[in-house]
């Protein structure tokens, strides 16, 4: 039970329940492909490499059988959920029914878990093959060093966005028809307000400044997220990535139950619940960033 729900009592100054502050849901679930599915474990998708056609040299030569590269990316569910008691007493006490508040709080922090599982899952290990058994972890290959020329470690900047699109698009990225995104904290955005090309007419044909905010350059949309792992060297993680190259998994929708518990005196529970889990289908398709910060 929650022992904090006196805090909003009747007081003659508030009449509302507030939601402190926090992040309001799932930020990266638009950004990535999604897929519904049952089962203890799901493909995600069925991967199938790229071949060579082979030139013809003779006539009436063999018909030249080449084998195409075929694998599996798995994803994996994860449950998760979360309760609250309201007491009656405490409704009574209370100038609005905090049901609503409470059940929208519930839901936020299960938003929040789903975008946690696309963020471990943009530079952990994947499961691929027939069954899923296969780790197949992140190269190095797909990173953009913290230091880029000689001036030693830095924040998110002209030259790292440029790379970090190099990399995809020497990768054979698809990015006129596949939406790139790139997920920022604040001081990520604040190293990009510092820069002049990112917010000057002067190199761009629209403006790339909105109220204060960046939302996309480069061919970027910019998602702010504070939830953005850091790695040994305390650099941010900062993923650029094309919307093809990372999965949610769902196995259920986030739900919301509010329903009366008699063992616990006839209080109102409130219980939010979901299952989902997340993969990169391809490792060429995501990149990471290395910020100093």
């Amino acid at each position: 039970m929650s022992f904090n729900v006196t805090t909003h009592f009747v007081q003659q100054y508030t009449t509302n329940v507030q939601l402190l502050l926090q992040q309001k849901g799932s930020k990266l679930r638009d950004a990535v492909s999604v897929g519904s599915y049952t089962g203890k474990a799901a493909k995600a998708i069925e991967q199938v490499g790229s071949v060579e056609a082979q030139k013809r040299v003779v006539r009436h030569g063999d018909t030249p059988l080449i084998s195409t590269p075929a694998d599996a990316r798995w994803v994996f569910p994860t449950d998760y959920e979360w309760a609250d008691l309201i007491d009656d007493q405490d409704k009574l006490r209370m100038l609005i029914d905090p049901q609503s508040s409470y059940a929208q709080n519930g839901a936020y922090a299960l938003g929040r878990a789903m975008d946690d599982e696309i963020i471990a899952s943009f530079f952990g290990t994947s499961k691929t093959g027939e069954n899923g058994s296969t780790n197949t972890s992140f190269p190095a290959g797909q990173q953009v060093a913290a230091t880029i020329g000689s001036t030693g470690a830095t924040g998110l900047n002209i030259a790292k966005l440029r790379e970090a699109k190099r990399v995809l698009m020497a990768n054979e990225v698809d990015i006129d028809n596949d939406p790139l995104f790139c997920v920022i904290s604040a001081q990520q955005h604040d190293d990009l307000l510092n820069e002049a090309q990112a917010i000057s007419l002067d190199y761009n044909t629209r403006p790339v400044l909105v109220d204060g905010k960046i939302t996309a350059f480069m061919g970027f949309n910019f998602i702010h997220s504070e939830r953005l792992d850091v790695d040994g060297s305390s650099y941010r993680r900062v993923a650029a990535f094309a919307k093809s190259g990372m999965h949610l998994g769902m196995w259920n929708d986030i739900s919301t139950m509010i329903s009366e518990r008699a063992d616990k005196g006839y209080a109102t529970q409130v219980y939010v619940k979901g299952t989902f889990g997340a993969t990169r289908t391809e490792e060429k398709k995501v990149v990471e960033i290395k910020c100093a910060e």
